[in-house]
């Protein structure tokens, strides 16, 4: 297979970023990446960082963006602005980053930046060629979430899809959303019809469970974590292959339905004119944050999910080879890219 231009520079930004993120690497890390910035001339960061999310404020990705904000400002020595650019489910922020040629502006997103290409036929950017790859943040189950007199387990509820189909409903955050296509996905595998009911955002999903409206709410599992401790609805599975920390009695759905498998994550990148040196510079300095015992590690914990932190190359393996995964899903579910 031929090695282009674009997978050169993922590899090259990998070696230069992945010894500063082996864990303990710390203070030494941060070091090196402070004076790698020096080395450079001066030439990056010469004015603010900007650093956008494509949702509106108050969800998952605000914790790890706030937190490099106040992390990154006194260590790059300019301000790290956080910048909120909702709408068309992300794209419009994705498109602000993907068009910036400062080398200053950074995109924080959920893998909706993996989804997008398969609902819409025209992002206005292209995220292999005008986003540059800076690390994997954090990941996290979905959760399939019934209410606490609906079925006892995956099992039961696919087995009542089987014998009434389309009967069932499940929510999500809106069609082609990320949780839309988890759980398309995920009852194309088991070969069950169950009706999909679109919300525009995930606590009016959770809202409408508890109101009888649907029956079964798929997404983070932050969102109804507090019910599910207090006994007011049942989680019969998460999303991922393994258990989840805060879950150890929910088994994971490939355990029915082999083969399945879908994570919530969130990756940071940069703008396609970002330089490699500025890249490795972020990432030595967000070294130290891996540390088990850090705060962000703790906060991100706290909701569910996993602190990741990887480097350039998981975080582009993860989008090539999601992109095509939902562009299949789409086009078995019958939806009609926008």
């Amino acid at each position: 297979m031929a090695i282009t231009r674009r997978d050169f520079g993922v590899a090259l930004l990998g070696g230069l970023a992945m010894p500063a993120l082996v864990p303990g690497a710390g203070a030494q890390g941060s070091a090196q990446g402070s004076a790698q910035g020096n080395v450079q001339g001066n030439a990056w960061p010469n004015r603010p960082i900007r650093l956008v999310s494509p949702f509106a404020p108050g969800g998952p990705q605000d914790v790890p963006a706030r937190h490099f904000v106040e992390w990154l400002t006194p260590r790059l020595g300019q301000p790290v602005v956080f910048d909120s650019r909702a709408g068309a489910g992300g794209a419009v922020g994705m498109q602000y980053v993907a068009q910036a040629n400062d080398g200053h502006t950074f995109l924080i997103t959920s893998n909706a930046i993996a989804t997008l290409p398969a609902i819409r036929r025209n992002l206005g950017f292209d995220p292999f060629t005008d986003l540059l790859p800076v690390t994997l943040v954090m990941q996290s189950p979905y959760t399939l979430v019934v209410r606490a007199n609906g079925p006892k387990s995956l099992e039961d509820f696919l087995a009542a899809a089987r014998a009434a189909p389309n009967r069932l409903t499940y929510g999500s955050s809106g069609v082609g959303a990320s949780t839309h296509l988890t759980g398309a996905m995920l009852f194309q595998k088991a070969a069950v019809q169950v009706t999909h009911v679109p919300y525009r955002g995930a606590q009016l999903v959770m809202n409408a469970l508890l109101a009888g409206d649907i029956d079964c709410y798929i997404g983070d599992v932050g969102i109804p974590l507090e019910h599910i401790r207090s006994g007011t609805v049942r989680c019969i599975a998460v999303t991922t292959t393994g258990r989840a920390p805060l879950l150890p009695d929910v088994p994971p759905a490939s355990e029915v339905v082999p083969g399945y498998a879908s994570t919530l994550w969130y990756g940071l990148f940069g703008g396609k004119s970002t330089p490699p040196e500025a890249i490795a510079r972020v990432l030595a300095e967000l070294a130290p944050l891996r540390a088990p015992e850090s705060e962000l590690r703790l906060r991100v914990a706290e909701r569910g999910s996993e602190l990741l932190l990887t480097g350039p190359a998981p975080l582009a393996e993860r989008l090539r080879g999601e992109v095509p995964q939902w562009r299949a899903v789409v086009a078995a579910a019958g939806i009609e890219p926008e």
